[in-house]
C-alpha cells in the first residue's frame, strides 16, 4: 500500500518527493522514516506496477528503485518509464550480485546506484544531489517555455532570417537566399535580436542550440 509521511501536496511539490519502490516492507519502512526525519516528502510502493498505477511521476522528485523485484524488475520499470518519456531521476538500490545490472541501468540513463547495505548519510546525500539535479532540469524546462514564447513573437519571415543567421550566414547570403534586399534582412535581423532578447549573435546561437527540438 502507498504510504506518505504526512506532508501536504504543496510542500511535497516544493521540496520534491522521494518515490521508493522496494518489495521489502522493512526496507520501505526504514527509508520512509529516514527521509521523513530529514524533512523530505516520501511515498513508498511495494512493486513497479503499484507505482505505475498510483503515482504521478511528472512531479518534482527522485525515484529510488530496487533492482531485483518479483513481477517487474527495476530495470524493466526503467524501460517502461523511458518509453513513456518520464524524466524523473532514478537511483537504483542494489545488492552485490546485481551491481552489473545497476551499471547497465546507468547506461540507460539512471543517475546513480547504491549498494546494500548502505550508510544512511551517504544515501541521503545522493538523493539530495539528485533532487537538486531535478530542480535544475525543471528550471531548464521553464527556460525552454520562455524561449518558445519569444520564438512565437517572430513573424514567419523573421523566423526564416533567424534560421539562416544562426547557421552562420552573412546578411548578404541571407538576402540572396530569401530574395530580399540587404537592408530588409538587416531590419528583420534587428527585430529578431530584440524579440529573442539576444545581446549578441553568440547569445542567439547559444539559445537556439540549447533549445533545439529533439
Amino acid at each position: 500500500m502507498r504510504q506518505t509521511n504526512g506532508y501536504d501536496m504543496t510542500a511535497a511539490d516544493a521540496l520534491g518527493t522521494i518515490f521508493v519502490v522496494d518489495d521489502d516492507a522493512g526496507m520501505r519502512s526504514a527509508l520512509r522514516r529516514m527521509f521523513a526525519a530529514a524533512g523530505l516528502a516520501v511515498e513508498t510502493y511495494a512493486s513497479a506496477p503499484e507505482l505505475l498505477a498510483g503515482c504521478d511521476l511528472a512531479r518534482h522528485g527522485v525515484l529510488l528503485l530496487d533492482v531485483m523485484m518479483p513481477g517487474m524488475t527495476g530495470l524493466e520499470l526503467q524501460e517502461v518509464l523511458l518509453a513513456r518519456g518520464v524524466a524523473v531521476p532514478v537511483i537504483f538500490l542494489t545488492g552485490t550480485n546485481s551491481v552489473p545490472i545497476a551499471v547497465a541501468a546507468m547506461r540507460r540513463g539512471a543517475i546513480d546506484f547504491v549498494e546494500k547495505p548502505f550508510e544512511n548519510s551517504d544515501l541521503l546525500e545522493r538523493v539530495q544531489r539528485a533532487l537538486r539535479r531535478d530542480t535544475d532540469l525543471r528550471a531548464a524546462q521553464i527556460d525552454r517555455g520562455e524561449y518558445d514564447r519569444r520564438l512565437a513573437l517572430l513573424t514567419p519571415r523573421e523566423r526564416e532570417v533567424m534560421d539562416h543567421v544562426i547557421a552562420g550566414e552573412t546578411n548578404k547570403v541571407v538576402a540572396r537566399a530569401l530574395g530580399a534586399s540587404h537592408r530588409t534582412v538587416e531590419i528583420h535581423r534587428t527585430r529578431v535580436m530584440q524579440k529573442m532578447q539576444a545581446g549578441s549573435l553568440a547569445d542567439l546561437v547559444r539559445m537556439a542550440v540549447a533549445h533545439a527540438k529533439r
